[in-house]
């Protein structure tokens, strides 16, 4: 399948369901009198926008199929790149103006799938940082509700102008009364509101999705995520997940999370620490060499986090890092943070002995088939489930150079959503435990970016470090840093074994 052809599928299918879904379920869920819609109406104006882009983009779609057929071959690649280009600025400009969840995957699609046409992607990666901003006076406004005066008089210097904008709030530049240089997330307005009716259609959507794939316990994936949103609309609870992984990585080489101010923080307000760097864009311009490490602090934080702090940073998109030379970043945005028992880690890593470590099909399918990933009894061998799913252990399995291409990338994506291979049964039975909803943006997201990256280097022994089950010794010169950190450590640290 071409890039193209897979594009219009994309988007046509996309389209579609939007205008089914809201045709459905607007009427029944606002119901009309001589007056129009009785309540609800902001979700009904949000879901009245996305079946309108629906529109729009299937009309767009129609009327360039039909051009195509009385152009001359030279004409159509041109013509097929000037219809990717108008769709996916459509998609941009909407999905941007509405922020919320529906911003999110927006953003997702930027870097998610390799089979998408580059100037497509570039048009999406707006919505990493860059999305249409809320007005000066609007900001200044929560800012006045949340911590009491005008943001001119709250801090020393104010910039109205953000230097970031993403799903849920923008990023203003600001400096302390003390002195000190603060990147200020403010939240917008409304924004509660229009996750909830995002959280509504997810309902519609993962339903529809149960169509395809009747193993998929929709309602239970969209209960993780309405709490997982829910969370993530609490700047306080933010600041408190933020704070948690900076005193977890304090004086850490390679990882740096940014100081919360809580006196200038609030539900709806949250004032850091400003970091420098590059963002996404330029780390791809640099050498290979830094993008390796660049990717190895990414897989360290990660990884580390999840199996030394029992938590996942479940964001994982790049307008969310700030990079130096040397594999040293800056992690934002901890808004959307997962909490892991032992028991979870425990089969986590039973996964891990099953298919890397001690590799015996029958017992990763015994432990799959525990977990509810897959329903007990499937009428597929135990080697069709083994290989299945090895994919996404690959680059773990053997010890030795291993290079993450953007085809691995991709495949990862076409193992979980395209049920045409010789996979189908095993697609279409499979489940997404509560457990492992948020967990799948490493799939999604972080696999996609090392795929970028074109990330290489020998990711089994990288592994073994973080693995506490294999708690193997450094196997990088920034392991070996990170080991000497880690002694440096006072004796009360979190953790005896500190992640990354």
């Amino acid at each position: 399948m071409t890039r193209t052809r897979a594009l219009r599928i994309l988007i046509a299918s996309a389209c579609a369901g939007l205008v089914v879904a809201a045709a459905r379920w607007l009427p029944k869920r606002f119901p009309r009198d001589d007056k129009g819609p009785v309540r609800h109406g902001a979700r009904a104006s949000r879901n009245a926008r996305l079946a309108l882009l629906g529109l729009r983009t299937g009309g767009s779609y129609a009327r360039h199929r039909a051009r195509r057929v009385f152009a001359d071959a030279g004409q159509r690649p041109r013509l097929d790149t000037e219809f990717e280009m108008r769709t996916a600025e459509q998609i941009a400009e909407t999905l941007g103006h509405m922020k919320g969840a529906l911003m999110k995957v927006g953003q997702m699609a930027s870097y998610l799938d390799q089979g998408l046409p580059d100037h497509v992607r570039t048009v999406l990666a707006q919505l990493q940082q860059n999305a249409p901003p809320m007005s000066a006076e609007l900001a200044a406004g929560v800012i006045r509700d949340e911590l009491g005066d005008d943001p001119n008089l709250v801090f020393a210097q104010w910039d109205p102008v953000p230097i970031a904008s993403a799903s849920i709030g923008q990023v203003h530049r600001a400096m302390t009364h003390d002195g000190h240089a603060v990147a200020v997330k403010v939240q917008y307005p409304g924004i509660a509101t229009a996750i909830a009716a995002d959280l509504d259609n997810a309902g519609l959507l993962f339903a529809g999705l149960g169509q395809l794939f009747p193993g998929l316990e929709h309602r239970s994936i969209v209960a993780e995520l309405r709490e997982r949103l829910i969370e993530e609309l609490d700047y306080e609870q933010e600041a408190r997940n933020q704070d948690l992984f900076r005193q977890c990585y304090l004086g850490h080489p390679y990882i740096h999370v940014p100081e919360v101010f809580y006196e200038l923080s609030g539900a709806t307000v949250l004032t850091t620490e400003l970091a420098d760097g590059v963002d996404w864009a330029e780390a791809l311009t640099w050498s290979q060499e830094e993008k390796n490490l660049t990717a190895e602090t990414l897989y360290r934080f990660a990884f580390g986090s999840l199996f030394g702090l029992a938590a996942f940073n479940g964001d994982p998109h790049p307008g969310n890092y700030i990079f130096r030379p040397g594999g040293q970043i800056t992690f934002l945005d901890f808004g959307l943070v997962k909490r892991f028992t032992p028991e979870e880690l425990e089969d986590f890593g039973e996964m891990i002995k099953h298919i890397v470590i001690d590799p015996v099909p029958a017992r990763f399918r015994a432990t799959v088939e525990r977990l509810g990933l897959l329903p007990v009894g499937l009428d597929v061998t135990d080697d069709e489930v083994f290989d299945y799913l090895r994919h996404f252990y690959d680059f773990v399995e053997q010890d030795g150079i291993y290079t993450i291409t953007p085809d691995f990338s991709s495949e990862t994506v076409r193992r979980i959503f395209d049920t045409s291979g010789p996979f189908a049964t095993i697609q279409k039975a499979a489940n997404v435990p509560p457990s492992f909803v948020i967990i799948q943006r490493i799939n999604l997201g972080l696999y996609a970016m090392f795929g970028e990256l074109m990330a290489t280097g020998n990711w089994r022994r990288l592994a073994e470090e973080i693995w506490p089950f294999v708690a193997g010794p450094p196997s990088t010169p920034m392991g070996l840093e990170i080991e000497r950190w880690r002694r440096r450590r006072p004796t009360g640290a979190r953790s005896a074994k500190l992640p990354g």
